[in-house]
């Protein structure tokens, strides 16, 4: 089906675009252009931010809502967008090669109980409280809506990333100019189709596709008073110099290249633990940031180990992405898939050794597809075990003894995702505690809305989910009486 947008989503109406560029996504498993949407440029970020603005701060706006008021609309969003599910689910798989049974998972029900999680913690968060002063009086602490978001999102996930943002921001009272990659578009329309069935006011969100320039213009635009971004360490970094010198809040959800370490006495009988392994190892395609992709085995068992992954990887079905059987889709882009070639040329390169895929599967001629790729006999100095590869690529590595695999485990310039295999897991909780990471699972992973997510040195700053997600979009004031 050809998908065609002529108009934007700003300010609650269908505006059409300051000109006539447009973004045509196009399937990575069959390199067919998909349909054309409008690009937004520089003068349609302005519109968005301005309505944004308008709907934050004039007088009985967003802000000023009470909190259940304003859950209520996120309620109804929820469900608006549970509507469309299937439409979203084949969307969001046509355009970055999430296989689709995933996708309806990833990309439909979890949104969704995020938004409505933090419509909960709309109703019941107390955001103000008064304290007897020390020096006399009483202060009132109030904890306010910070304002107009930026909100920047990648392709791999993009409704869940999205919903990190748009959720505890409208639970707070703050509204929200979201910025879609140009490669995953598409499910943006018809979330803003949801947000006006829905009846979410005009201008708290506005939705504006376009690339690196009109992303830039947001994050710097002087009407916007945060940003929120989930995309590379790289780019992470150009935006926090930017919001550094703005005074700027931001959040930011960068790369990782997390270690899975597999304990002495863990139980690696595929049909107990082989599903949990790929989940937290190859989720879609290798494409997600939080995956533990150096697999740590203990020398006793290391080619144990690699067998056992060097089987799992090579069973996974390789193949269109919107067919209900496969496992593994295509990378998004071709640039992603050079990418991803070009890291397994060097692995082999420096010594490692492939013991599975390494190369393009037979019979998919179209799309932009990797074999599933395990390499052995790594050293963690090599570049492969250092860099963000994202793509379905694992490493397995040696260690000693548990010291070692923690020294391995946090010798990396990331600190994202990571999983402890074992047994005993409280052995493995306190291993889990060692490792330097923002979160961690032990035998299993999987984030949860309820608890915090973010990374440590070059994976990001701050944390999205649980309570502790509102607290970036609020500011504090204190009033002495």
């Amino acid at each position: 089906m050809d998908h065609r947008h002529e108009h934007l989503y700003i300010g609650g109406e269908w505006v059409g675009p300051s000109s006539s560029r447009v973004i045509s996504p196009v399937n990575p498993s069959t390199q067919a252009v998909l349909g054309r949407v409008p690009e937004a440029l520089e003068a349609d970020v302005d519109t968005a931010v301005d309505a944004a603005r308008r709907a934050f701060d004039e007088p009985g706006g967003w802000a000023s809502w009470e909190p259940e008021r304003r859950a209520d609309v996120m309620e109804r969003f929820a469900a608006e967008l549970e509507a469309r599910a299937e439409r979203i689910a084949r969307l969001v798989s046509g355009q970055n090669g999430m296989p689709v049974a995933m996708s309806r998972q990833l990309e439909v029900g979890y949104p969704t109980a995020v938004l409505r999680y933090y419509a909960g913690l709309a109703r019941t968060t107390e955001f103000s409280e008064v304290r007897s002063g020390l020096l006399g009086g009483s202060i009132e602490v109030r904890r306010t809506p910070v304002g107009v978001i930026a909100a920047i999102v990648p392709w791999n996930y993009p409704q869940v990333l999205s919903m990190f943002k748009i959720a505890p921001a409208m639970a707070t009272g703050c509204t929200v100019v979201l910025k879609p990659s140009p490669e995953a578009v598409l499910d943006s329309f018809v979330v803003a189709e949801a947000a006006e069935a829905a009846g979410v006011p005009a201008g708290v969100l506005n939705i504006v596709p376009g690339g690196r320039e009109a992303g830039a213009h947001l994050v710097s635009h002087p009407g916007v008073d945060k940003v929120a971004f989930t995309g590379s360490t790289a780019a992470g970094r150009a935006i926090a110099e930017t919001c550094g010198r703005l005074l700027r809040p931001v959040t930011l959800e960068l790369g990782g290249k997390s270690a899975g370490i597999v304990l002495d006495d863990a139980d690696l009988d595929p049909a107990k633990i082989g599903q949990d392994l790929v989940a937290a190892t190859l989720t879609n395609n290798g494409q997600t940031c939080f995956l533990s992709t150096r697999i740590l085995a203990p020398r006793s068992r290391y080619t144990e180990v690699v067998d056992l992954f060097t089987a799992l990887a090579g069973s996974l079905p390789v193949g269109d992405a919107l067919d209900e059987n496969t496992l593994i889709g295509p990378m998004a882009t071709p640039q992603q898939r050079d990418r991803v070639e070009r890291y397994i040329a060097k692995g082999i390169s420096e010594g490692a050794r492939v013991t599975t895929g390494g190369g393009r599967p037979a019979g998919l001629d179209q799309g932009w597809f990797v074999e599933p790729t395990v390499f052995a006999d790594v050293d963690n100095r090599s570049v492969v075990a250092q860099e963000e590869i994202f793509g379905p690529v694992l490493c397995v590595l040696p260690y000693d003894d548990v010291d070692d695999a923690v020294r391995i485990a946090n010798d990396s310039d990331y600190g994202l995702g990571g999983t402890v295999w074992t047994s005993d897991p409280d052995r493995g909780a306190a291993v889990a505690r060692r490792v330097l990471t923002g979160t961690i699972g032990v035998n299993r992973y999987l984030p949860d809305p309820v608890a915090p997510f973010g990374g440590v040195k070059g994976s990001g700053l701050g944390t999205e989910l649980g309570p502790e997600g509102l607290e970036s979009y609020l500011r504090t004031q204190s009033l002495y009486r």
